[in-house]
């Protein structure tokens, strides 16, 4: 009996995972790309020659290794988003990769071939500051830890903690760097600002202090921007405002001895603070003698430390990066100079001598609409012939990485700024040449009759030859095998698709760098990189022309807002191939405060961008006679609203015939009690099919669809979970009118929002309960509809009816969005995002206030689900099987040409696209559709009848004759 039930078990468990796609399908409407973000450190695996393999550590907090011959990902481990995650340093011993984590939180050793965890140690707190592989006689056993009032000693083989000590006078001393030359010392290096360096030296066996000095340095403030450890030991500085070299021995000497670089015939470009860049090769060794010495931003020398003098090897300039590499006992120094506006070469230098190896030279060719080199990452190998041999990854400005080899083919680019998008659109394709010849028939005014009789047969010549051509190009590939057919998509055969499903994804990230691309396959079409765009920017993208107004060419418009000081810049552009437009935007010198797209257009069809800025003063893009005459005679149909969240006050305004703005209402939310979290509006692109619900008794109950209606979320400021709450209203966005006020007590965010149609979902944790909870708000105007033909806020005499509903979800979320369909036929799903990387497709009808604690007639009649409060997640609703997205932070829908498809983007670190059909394919045959059955059977009817026919005639003619 208790194998029966075990078997039971396992047979239900193995029915409960295989639900996925069929294996065909995998791939077939979707695709993902995986990324890491901004390299932060990057070690090539030296540890055996044919190597493949590079590991880096990101500003994303992902820890990677990424092939060296196509760029793909080895293995990739995500950590906690923040500072909770943060990679604080990253050093490599053999075949381990030892990670700092959390701001000194966690030590961590990593097996490079496979990317397991060899072991995990949670460290003393205390603010992070260094760490260093400590050797001795050769063999490196150890590594340092340097915190904000100690440094400890850890075992590399297991992690174990072999001693730990307090830093002497730490409440004064900023200790910033820790160093061992494999002497058996480790040297713990501080400094008070514009005082002295406290230097402090422990022994490897027990940690006892051996030495501890201070040496004056007035002119000192930090030790790792100013400061690097040269040759046997040697402290070397460099200071701008002395325009000096200090050295100092850690072994020996009590002062430093100040090197003037007029002395060595140097000089400092003006505004530049010098750097210095050392490299130890081998942790159990001392430090090359030989540095780089940085004097601008594109001036670089390679200095020598012999004997106390400094000797300078080599002077670079123009040199815009410079870089050391080890192979074997071997070590170099890359140098990356600019050869013309488009291109840098790459040389090698012995770093002994600094002579010029042959054959080293490689040329990169600089992407125009890229950024500039920012780092360098060099592959040094041994050949054949014992030469020294290279690749060398780059990294630009725009966190892009390309890896490249002699004599400057690029194998691989990864462009990792995707790995922080901001906002996206989906903007249709442009019609072929032919589409658009037979569209331009019913556009443009014919003559007479016989015009338009020769037009279309001219037209229809047109589709005959391209037709002829494509099956031409069939049977030429056809005679070719399958590695040799090309089927590359670039913008020159780009256009739209029968059911419109392919579209150009308009991608903005953090870094100012714009994409294109296809979304069909993810192939990235073009790219444009905005320079000096500020840190903490805001971006907004709005599509102003489509491609439906041929011939002229779509547009989009991207606001670029500094959130400090609130002023902007536009960037108008083509979307289709990411020109930028010959239309130039307006100048904005006064901060921006709100900008809204109307439904006015210009005579280019070009949809009309208002502007708001802190004056009030309301400026119009693009501004021709023919748009300021129509805002005139709009004005007072045309609504805004604004929100400082900081005071807690949501305006509304209107716009005068003068274009000057009115205040017509204002709600004051008190920033005592709680805070303004979120603003949310509904679509301008979502359509609603039906006006009401068909209910049970045949009745209908009308749907309140008011498009001015704002959802607006609240938190609480005191954050105890006894008095915490979420609030949410919604407010009326022409009148200022609170339709409906919830509130949500012993709860806090974050709060996920989703506002379509007639209702509003919000997610939030409940600190009571300790779950996550959906709540779900509907408004109905009745049995009776006030007004069937158009909607005015200001024309509501009655309060519209409220349903509300809460339901249990077993998971946290990350981000959630409804789907779009072109008509609004398509039964409504909320996509969720949850942090496992799965996205769930929950179709809303779970999520229905009106579903019944007890069962009904007429709640049958309906269809309507009895109330559950837990909603399941089932393994069928994940839309993305077990292609995980990593963080996603956003969900894009869009409307394709078949009403039932719903095209879908998930971004976060990752990027997914699919399809998804709420209401399942009801307009599109199956892909197992039986074509021959069906064909024969019409072909068997038609022969049946034909036959029948002839039949029945003969019978008729013998009847006659009878």
């Amino acid at each position: 009996m208790e194998k029966l039930i075990l078997l039971l078990l396992k047979c239900i468990v193995f029915c409960c995972t295989v639900e996925a796609v069929f294996e065909d399908q995998v791939g077939k409407f979707d695709w993902r790309q995986q990324y890491v973000g901004k390299v932060r450190f990057a070690h090539f695996d030296t540890h055996v020659q044919s190597s493949k393999k590079v590991i880096v550590g990101t500003e994303n907090n992902v820890f990677a290794a990424l092939n060296t011959r196509t760029g793909e990902l080895f293995w990739r481990h995500v950590d906690k988003s923040g500072p909770e995650g943060n990679i604080d340093a990253l050093l490599q011993h053999g075949q381990d990769a030892v990670l700092v984590v959390g701001n000194g939180r966690l030590l961590r050793s990593w097996e490079m071939n496979v990317g397991g965890l060899n072991w995990e140690v949670v460290l003393d707190s205390g603010s992070f500051q260094a760490a260093c592989l400590v050797g001795q006689q050769d063999i490196v056993k150890h590594v340092a830890v340097l915190k904000k009032t100690a440094i400890s000693l850890h075992y590399l083989s297991n992690g174990h903690q072999k001693w730990i000590e307090n830093l002497p006078e730490s409440e004064t001393v900023d200790y910033q760097t820790v160093y061992s030359g494999g002497n058996g010392e480790v040297y713990a290096l501080g400094v008070v600002s514009h005082s002295h360096i406290a230097i402090v030296a422990y022994s490897l066996e027990d940690g006892e202090i051996i030495k501890q000095i201070s040496v004056e340095a007035p002119w000192l403030s930090n030790i790792q921007a100013s400061c690097a450890v040269v040759g046997q030991g040697t402290l070397t500085c460099v200071d701008s405002a002395t325009v000096s070299l200090y050295m100092l021995d850690l072994h020996a000497e009590s002062q430093m001895t100040q090197i003037p670089l007029q002395s060595l015939g140097l000089e400092v470009t003006p505004g530049f603070h010098p750097v210095l860049v050392s490299t130890q090769p081998n942790a159990a060794r001392q430090p090359l003698s030989e540095f780089f010495l940085q004097l601008g931003p594109e001036h670089h020398l390679l200095l020598q430390l012999n004997d106390g003098q400094i000797v300078t090897l080599r002077d670079f300039k123009p040199a815009m990066l410079a870089s050391f590499a080890t192979t074997g006992e071997k070590t170099v120094a890359a140098v990356m100079s600019p050869k013309n506006k488009t291109a840098c070469s790459l040389n090698l230098f012995s770093a002994e001598t600094g002579r010029r190896l042959l054959d080293t030279t490689l040329i990169f060719n600089m992407d125009p609409n890229g950024g500039k080199p920012e780092k360098l990452y060099v592959q040094a190998f041994l050949k054949k012939d014992d030469s020294v041999g290279y690749r060398v990854m780059v990294q630009t400005e725009d966190h892009t990485l390309t890896f490249i080899q002699q004599p400057g083919r690029v194998m691989w680019t990864r462009e990792e700024a995707l790995s922080d998008v901001v906002t996206m659109e989906m903007v249709d394709l442009p019609l072929t040449g032919t589409q658009a010849e037979l569209e331009g028939e019913f556009g443009k005014k014919a003559d007479g009759l016989m015009s338009m009789v020769l037009k279309r047969l001219s037209s229809q010549l047109i589709l005959l030859q391209a037709w002829i051509a494509h099956l031409w190009k069939l049977f030429y590939d056809a005679r070719k095998p399958r590695s040799q057919v090309k089927n590359d998509v670039t913008i020159e055969n780009l256009s739209r698709d029968e059911f419109n499903l392919q579209k150009m994804m308009v991608m903005v990230t953090a870094s100012g760098k714009l994409f294109g691309i296809d979304s069909k396959t993810g192939s990235i079409l073009w790219r444009h990189y905005l320079d000096n765009i500020p840190s903490n920017a805001a971006f907004k993208l709005m599509v102003q022309r489509t491609t439906a107004h041929f011939p002229h060419p779509p547009q989009c418009t991207l606001l670029i807002k500094d959130k400090d000081t609130g002023l902007a810049a536009l960037h108008v552009f083509n979307p289709i191939f990411g020109k930028k437009s010959h239309i130039t935007p307006p100048a904005l010198p006064q901060p921006i405060l709100q900008s809204l797209m109307l439904p006015l257009m210009d005579q280019d069809y070009a949809k009309v961008l208002l502007l708001v800025d802190d004056q009030y003063k309301v400026s119009a893009f693009p501004s021709t006679k023919n748009v300021l005459q129509q805002l005139q005679e709009m004005a007072s149909s045309i609504f805004f609203y604004l929100v400082d969240s900081s005071q807690g006050r949501l305006s509304g305004y209107r716009l005068r015939t003068d274009l000057s703005t009115e205040l017509i209402w204002e709600v004051i939310i008190p920033t005592e009690v709680q805070r303004i979290v979120s603003v949310k509006g509904k679509r301008p692109n979502e359509h609603v099919h039906s006006q009401g619900r068909v209910m049970g008794d045949r009745s209908v109950l009308y749907k309140y669809l008011n498009p001015n209606l704002l959802a607006v979320v609240t938190e609480s400021t005191d954050l105890h979970q006894e008095r915490s709450f979420v609030g949410i209203l919604l407010i009326d966005g022409v009148t200022g009118r609170i339709i409906h006020e919830a509130v949500q007590r012993k709860t806090r965010g974050p709060v996920h929002v989703v506002h379509s149609e007639n209702w509003v979902v919000y997610e939030y944790w409940s600190t009571k309960s300790r779950r996550n909870e959906f709540s779900v708000i509907e408004l109905y105007e009745g049995m009776e509809l006030y007004n069937s033909t158009v909607f005015s806020s200001l024309d509501r005499p009655h309060a519209p009816q409220v349903l509300q509903q809460s339901y249990i979800f077993p998971s946290s979320i990350s981000t959630m969005e409804a789907t779009l369909t072109e008509k609004g036929i398509t039964s409504r799903h909320l996509l969720i995002g949850l942090p496992s990387g799965g996205i769930l497709s929950l179709p809303k009808m779970f999520l229905d206030p009106r579903r019944p604690e007890i069962v009904s007639e007429q709640s049958r009649e309906e269809n309507l689900i009895p109330y559950a409060p837990e909603l399941l997640i089932r393994t069928e609703w994940f839309i993305n099987y077990n292609q995980t997205v990593s963080r996603v932070r956003g969900i894009y829908t869009a409307p394709s040409g078949l009403e039932s498809t719903c095209l879908v983007v998930a971004y976060g670190l990752d990027i997914y696209q699919t399809r998804v059909y709420p209401s399942k394919q009801f307009d599109v045959l199956k892909d197992d559709y039986d074509y021959m059955l069906i064909s024969s059977v019409l072909f068997a009817l038609f022969f049946a009848t034909m036959i029948s026919k002839r039949l029945a005639e003969v019978k008729l003619l013998n009847r006659a004759w009878r």
